[in-house]
């Protein structure tokens, strides 16, 4: 008697009797000797001595039945077929639907039996630690795998996360919004009917082409998102900010080739990247150990403390000679003191601007506008503002210029948009800009 080649419940899924083609029931007859094609009766035809062609009444035959327990008494194995089938229909704990669909048994019957010998069987638990262990063997010489299959969050509708995971649906696995999302307009007013000609048929047909390849496109682009982990943007950039700032810019740089590979196999490149920065970083440290003259370790912790403490002495100057460069002038002595207190107590120092005059420093001389080009085209004021500002006069006008159109455009100028024009120093910026409200030239918005 064969058991286990019967477990399948639905008649649908096994061949029909050969002699009344009815669909078998269990027990059903199977013939031992024909094949290699299973030769199946039923019941009522074995028993009346059916027979065709190769096939005879005197072979010798298996009673094919599932009506036998498996894991413990009372549960047949096409009860148990029928149990798995019914947890994977209804869902996992929804045991009154599942009793309902299974008929046998009751909901508490079902609930016990699938805890028992499914959740709590320490066999089956054994088996998934085994295959747990031999996956974990598999990467362990490795980099670290990529986990692009994690639940992602389930943001509300139209909130801040939803915009950003691109409205991103994780019940339905579905975006609000495809890809080309407009795709099947193009198939909504075609018809094929009878009396089409060739042409237009095969121009039919191309747009249905065309409508498949856009819709390949579709789901490429998503089989991307979800195997690299894309729809949890946050999460992937938490994933970047592990790296050094090198390996982060390779891994910004490499990201539009991740569509080419997998996920495991790009982040075992980025990985082994990482690591090879690691290595570079540790040679560098040894060779400058080998040009100290260091050939050993206990002298390496000597010398990276003594290095410290000698670029601690150097900060140290540093911070003496802005103060004796100060001290020459009250006011700046006193922002300096501010400065260094407002570190002291742990605050960010506010930006102070010293003049120049006051420090005492030599301010730089006026540019020489002799044999520039442009210099023809400046009047003499425009001449005296490019010797202050030093700045060419083949640039000035290009700045005039430009600073002009979007005055004349805009009706107006304002001094912070005169800086976001033009990417000079703000100070230049700002003597250009009041030269030319003072001269008329433009006007404040």
């Amino acid at each position: 008697m064969d058991h286990l080649s019967s477990f399948g419940n639905d008649p649908l899924d096994k061949p029909p009797c050969r002699g009344c083609s009815s669909h078998l029931t269990e027990p059903y007859i199977k013939c031992a000797e024909c094949g290699p094609s299973p030769f199946l009766l039923c019941l009522q035809c074995f028993t009346k001595g059916f027979e065709y062609k190769k096939h005879q009444s005197d072979h010798k035959y298996e009673i094919m039945t599932s009506d036998f327990p498996v894991l413990e008494p009372g549960w047949t194995a096409q009860e148990e077929m029928a149990l798995l089938e019914a947890v994977m229909d209804c869902g996992f704990g929804n045991w009154q639907d599942v009793a309902y669909q299974m008929r046998s048994k009751s909901k508490e019957e079902c609930e016990s039996h699938y805890m028992k010998n499914f959740i709590n069987n320490p066999l089956f638990s054994s088996t998934l630690l085994s295959l747990r262990k031999t996956k974990d063997a598999r990467f362990a010489d490795g980099a670290i795998p990529f986990k692009p299959t994690e639940e992602p969050p389930r943001p509300t509708f139209d909130s801040v996360l939803s915009r950003d995971m691109a409205g991103y649906m994780p019940a339905r696995a579905d975006f609000m919004e495809e890809f080309d999302n407009y795709a099947e307009w193009d198939l909504k007013d075609i018809d094929f009917v009878d009396d089409d000609s060739d042409v237009l048929r095969a121009l039919k047909l191309a747009v249905v082409d065309i409508y498949h390849s856009r819709l390949k496109e579709r789901q490429r682009r998503k089989k991307i998102i979800r195997d690299h982990g894309l729809i949890n943007m946050r999460k992937f950039q938490m994933l970047e900010h592990c790296y050094p700032k090198e390996v982060q810019e390779l891994y910004d740089i490499m990201r539009r080739f991740a569509r080419v590979t997998g996920p495991v196999e790009h982040d075992k490149f980025i990985e082994s990247h990482a690591l090879e920065f690691e290595l570079r970083r540790e040679i560098r440290r040894l060779q400058e150990y080998r040009k100290a003259g260091i050939k050993s370790f206990c002298s390496a912790k000597v010398y990276e403390r003594v290095k410290r403490m000698r670029e601690d002495e150097r900060r140290k100057r540093t911070v003496l000679c802005d103060m004796l460069q100060y001290i020459q002038d009250g006011r700046a002595c006193q922002q300096w003191l501010s400065k260094q207190a407002a570190i002291d107590a742990g605050i960010t120092p506010a930006v102070t601007t010293i003049t120049t005059s006051a420090t005492g420093r030599r301010s730089a001389p006026p540019l020489n506008l002799t044999g520039l080009p442009g210099t023809e085209k400046l009047n003499e004021r425009e001449k005296e503002l490019c010797q202050v500002v030093r700045l060419v006069p083949g640039a000035y006008l290009e700045y005039k210029q430009a600073l002009l159109n979007e005055c004349r455009r805009q009706g107006g100028l304002r001094l912070a948009q005169a800086r976001a024009l033009i990417k000079i120093d703000v100070n230049k910026t700002r003597k250009i800009y009041d030269f030319l409200i003072k001269e008329g030239s433009i006007t404040k918005a």
